[in-house]
């Protein structure tokens, strides 16, 4: 059954920028209610200052820091302290890294695993229960084409990602004639802030723009069928039915082949004085 945007309180995380503004737009677009969900108060209030002014639609922001512990339950109190009744969620709120896994960071990579998997773990936990009584409503949990195959370079990012696409088609299964839409949705390359922080070189073209990630999504919802996963390009979706087809070494040394690993892996090593 197709999606009624207009019924929809939709609930967006790392909606300051990015996809997660786009969809925002676009959702609006649509009459959904939101709640917006993210760091920066400043961005999130412009946001929904534009929002409600081009659609008159109710709009919600919560300045959070999603990473922290019980992120999810502090999330889902506080919008019910505001008497909001949320239907749908869309997980969006992530962060990237690349770089040859010994010489990265160990704490931007626990603040990785800490928001990609951790906090949208806890926030789905917190508001799977009502989206499911909800009727009607969908969980997006946003992946990445980065989550079909294991990545050298990306080694830590692409594993937080294959477990958002396993963990959410998994749910996909529970969640089957709750009347609940589950589903994770996997993104290409995309040109927005992730890649501010980790930047493009090494990753060649053909990046989307977070509107045609956004406007990929909101068609993927109006499909009238249930689909565990999707993507928001053909060739995602292609390229991760034909790695099925390769033994996992094979894999590996065709992915790192294709995704300039050697480069990636070069990126960020010191340099030496």
């Amino acid at each position: 059954m197709a999606i009624d945007h207009s019924s929809q309180t939709t609930l967006i995380t790392g909606a300051s920028s990015g996809i997660g503004a786009d969809l925002a737009r676009r959702l609006a677009e649509r009459g959904t209610a939101l709640v917006l969900a993210a760091r920066r108060t400043e961005r999130l209030d412009a946001l929904a200052a534009e929002l409600r002014t081009a659609h008159g639609v109710r709009v919600e922001t919560v300045s959070a820091d999603l990473a922290r512990p019980g992120a999810g339950r502090d999330l889902a109190a506080e919008v019910d302290r505001r008497g909001v009744r949320v239907t749908s969620l869309i997980n969006n709120a992530g962060i990237g890294s690349d770089g040859a896994f010994a010489d990265q960071d160990p704490d931007e990579l626990e603040a990785l695993l800490a928001l990609n998997v951790t906090a949208l773990v806890d926030i789905t936990r917190a508001f799977i229960d009502r989206l499911s009584r909800a009727e009607g409503g969908y969980l997006v949990n946003i992946a990445s084409g980065a989550a079909y195959q294991p990545i050298p370079g990306m080694a830590v990012y692409a594993a937080s990602k294959a477990f958002v696409l396993n963990f959410t088609e998994a749910l996909w299964w529970e969640t089957r004639g709750s009347g609940l839409r589950t589903m994770a949705f996997s993104p290409g390359l995309t040109r927005s802030e992730f890649f501010d922080e980790i930047g493009t070189q090494g990753y060649g073209s053909g990046f989307q723009t977070p509107d045609e990630v956004a406007r990929a999504l909101v068609r993927a919802l109006d499909r009238d069928r249930s689909v565990p996963s999707t993507a928001a390009r053909a060739s995602t979706a292609f390229a991760a039915g034909l790695v099925r087809l390769f033994s996992r070494k094979a894999t590996v040394l065709l992915t790192a082949r294709g995704a300039g690993s050697a480069g990636l892996m070069s990126k960020r090593r010191p340099v030496a004085p």
